[in-house]
């Protein structure tokens, strides 16, 4: 009577485990693109001169940040070679920006499917008491292989308190069956001053 106890409570564990129920497991992880912990190199000797780093990722992957006149770039590929074909390596924004050096990673079952980074986006219509430009906060959704690496979804940081949290359920909800090229980038959420600056 054990035996079949054991044998019917393996099964009803298989099933729920394997059968349609099954979900996915969804987490993040992080990583960093501060200059410390990558591969650094400039193309020239001045302050305004333009920067490469290559830092380590997830699942065998790179982060490549280019910086180019105070605005900046983020890709991802196998290689340094390979991020900079990708598509999110042609997205520039218009104002000044700049990255944070903390890369969420969001992976289902362990595998990274997209990357979320927050971005300060330079806003010339708001000075401080120096001249200088505040900056807006945006969360960019970026979608990774297999298939083409870009941009998925942005959400305003400031508009919406909850933006960590919407950032997540963009990623994991569409950067898997987003088509680069083809499929919308979408704003999540309420939008505020760092998306007008970006979709200028």
């Amino acid at each position: 009577m054990k035996h079949v106890t054991l044998a019917c409570l393996i099964a009803l564990l298989a099933c729920a485990w394997y059968g349609p129920a099954h979900a996915q497991s969804f987490g993040s992880s992080y990583t960093s693109t501060a200059p410390r912990d990558c591969r650094v190199r400039s193309a020239g000797n001045g302050v305004d001169d333009s920067t490469v780093r290559v830092c380590p990722g997830k699942a065998g992957l790179i982060v490549l940040i280019s910086e180019d006149d105070l605005r900046e770039i983020v890709s991802v590929g196998k290689n340094r070679s390979a991020a900079a074909k990708e598509p999110a390596a042609e997205v520039w924004f218009g104002p000044f920006n700049s990255s944070e050096h903390t890369v969420e990673w969001r992976a289902a079952d362990g595998k990274p499917f997209a990357i979320i980074q927050r971005w300060h986006i330079a806003d010339n219509n708001d000075p401080d008491k120096q001249g200088r430009p505040n900056t807006k906060a945006l969360l960019v959704v970026t979608r990774l292989p297999p298939g083409a690496v870009c941009h998925v979804a942005y959400v305003d940081a400031i508009a919406n308190p909850n933006a960590n949290e919407l950032a997540r359920k963009a990623a994991d909800e569409l950067a898997r069956g987003f088509k680069c090229g083809k499929d919308e980038l979408k704003i999540v959420g309420a939008s505020g001053r760092a998306v007008e600056l970006v979709a200028r």
